[in-house]
């Protein structure tokens, strides 16, 4: 876990995140939270990692979501080199069949 935003506030926001139950639920907090072009960016972001784990190159991605090249290489920098949080999150997904 990075230490640069681990505060009182982020584990309250997470908690609140964690608390959530459905997708619904999770539309209502997140557009509230979230400017649309925020959520539209952070799902685009989700697709790129998952095209990147399966081998997609940069223009398949690129024509596909219409992320940036800059995009597509600061996500494969922290499937590369990140936290692993993309990863622990696709193989659960890919764990409970949610493709």
């Amino acid at each position: 876990m990075s230490k640069k935003i681990q505060s009182a506030a982020m584990d309250r926001l997470f908690d609140g995140i964690l608390s959530l139950k459905t997708k619904e639920e999770c539309y209502t907090f997140f557009e509230d939270v979230c400017t649309i072009n925020e959520l539209l960016s952070l799902s685009q972001r989700f697709e790129v990692a998952e095209m990147l784990r399966n081998k997609v190159t940069y223009t398949e991605i690129s024509e596909r979501t219409g992320a940036s090249t800059a995009t597509i290489s600061r996500v494969n920098r922290c499937l590369q080199y990140g936290n692993d949080g993309y990863s622990l999150v696709l193989d659960r997904l890919n764990e409970t069949g949610n493709k």
